[in-house]
């Protein structure tokens, strides 16, 4: 084991596990490193950032903004770890990396239900959570000035303090594969990404459903748009609506949402012209308003007997979020009722249809699970659904395994893909920097 190094991870860290072998890793290395409390969440649980190296550059690196996205922990005690091995990324880059822990440490302990394992899909969904769209932290849906989390007013206050060169945001897509959403173009990203996600088995996400209308600057590399206000529906699919990963644009700062799969799926990197598009798109959004129906009438089965459940509103808040944008979507997707003149869908490959079969089927299944989880909490089942949600969870992950192929990738070749892009992304965005204006010069409107 190198000098610097803690014993490797082969799973997911949780909250208080990130916390202590950051810790240990400052207590190895008190003159390199540095561990401060930058915020507390609205639990009461610190924001911790762990600091490597004594550069004027300052890089800010984020993890768990997704409360059910935990690579990012892994990725930045490995960070930690190469930039305490490798001076080039600290010295010889008059750099220091600045690595928030976890950005949502509360929305993280809720899944610590499935982090240790079996890695399964049922197993997964059965325990996942993720707060609805209002409580993640990242988003800014009143702008900065009207921020209401603490988790959020911590990262816009570090922002400010930091002016980082970079920022990248780290999430995790559980079905499907990988690829960067970046504010500035990086010229060469791309092919970086294509021979790091080569090496390690990544397929590479080329059609991804998040940026469905963004333009693209590369194969799975696509252009964050400037945010405008948008209703739930299209803030999903069509607009960068305001947030933690623009913010700091006024300070010439580039961000990058690195996104590293935890199931891949082979066929999302298949950028070949889709075939009978419109029979699968129907196909696809019939599916998705089917899903819909089912889960409300089980939901309206179970909600009469919440009322003494512990917190079940932080469980049906994204409950009602996934069943108020579904039909919405379903209608968007649909060439029947979406695809006009007026809001016409964009050109679509095989690995566009791919990705929106894989994330229509997702937000019901999603549902499901948090479903399920209300049912467990209230410690029986007057309603008579769990077998039922049993079913359709058993069937519809059937169908990402079978279907689609679907395959674990292991903790630690996801936390590897995650941190190579980082770095590489670290280096291109460093000589945009120094292409730009320095600290105090106005920053032009980017023309990338």
């Amino acid at each position: 084991m190198g000098r610097c190094a803690l014993p490797p991870l082969l799973r997911y860290p949780t909250v208080d596990e990130l916390g202590g072998r950051a810790a240990a890793l400052v207590a190895r290395h008190p003159r390199d490193t540095r561990l401060r409390r930058v915020g507390t969440s609205r639990a009461g649980t610190p924001l911790w950032l762990l600091s490597v190296g004594h550069g004027n550059r300052q890089a800010l690196v984020v993890a768990g903004p997704h409360a059910n996205e935990p690579v990012g922990g892994a990725t930045v005690l490995r960070l930690a770890e190469r930039a305490l091995a490798d001076p080039r990324l600290t010295e010889g880059a008059d750099a220091t990396w600045n690595l928030l822990l976890c950005l949502d440490p509360d929305g993280a302990r809720r899944n610590e239900g499935w982090l240790p394992g079996p890695y399964t899909l049922g197993h997964y969904i059965r325990n996942f959570f993720r707060p609805g769209f209002l409580e993640q932290p990242e988003w800014l849906p009143d702008g900065a000035a009207g921020a209401a989390l603490p988790e959020t007013r911590a990262l816009l206050e570090l922002q400010d303090e930091l002016r980082p060169f970079l920022q990248c945001s780290l999430h995790g897509v559980d079905i499907g594969g990988g690829f960067v959403e970046l504010t500035h173009d990086l010229p060469g990203l791309d092919r970086r990404q294509a021979h790091v996600a080569a090496r390690l088995g990544i397929p590479r996400e080329l059609g991804a459903y998040d940026a469905l209308y963004w333009p693209g600057l590369g194969p799975a590399v696509y252009r964050i748009p400037p945010p405008r206000r948008a209703d739930l529906v299209a803030a999903m699919t069509e607009a960068a609506v305001e947030s933690t990963w623009y913010h700091p644009y006024r300070h010439g700062t580039v961000t990058a949402v690195v996104e590293a799969p935890m199931w891949g799926v082979t066929a999302v990197a298949d950028g070949s012209p889709a075939t009978d598009r419109d029979a699968v798109l129907r196909a696809v959004s019939r599916t998705l308003r089917h899903d819909t129906g089912l889960l409300r009438q089980l939901l309206a089965r179970i909600r009469p007997h919440l009322a003494t459940v512990p917190d079940a509103a932080r469980l049906l808040a994204p409950v009602d979020d996934y069943l108020l944008v579904c039909p919405g979507l379903a209608d968007a997707w649909d060439p029947d009722t979406g695809d006009g003149p007026a809001h016409p869908l964009p050109p679509l490959s095989t690995a566009h249809l791919v990705a929106l079969r894989i994330s229509g089927r997702r937000l019901a299944l999603r549902t499901a699970g948090l479903l399920h989880q209300l049912v467990r909490a209230a410690d029986r089942d007057p309603a008579g659904v769990l077998p039922e949600l049993d079913l359709l969870i058993d069937q519809w992950c059937a169908e990402y395994r079978d279907g689609c192929g679907a395959r674990w990738i292991p903790v630690a070749r996801q936390a590897e893909y995650q941190a190579r892009v980082v770095l590489a992304t670290f280096e291109l965005a460093g000589r945009h920097a120094r292409a730009c204006p320095g600290p105090g010069e106005p920053v032009p409107v980017q023309q990338d």
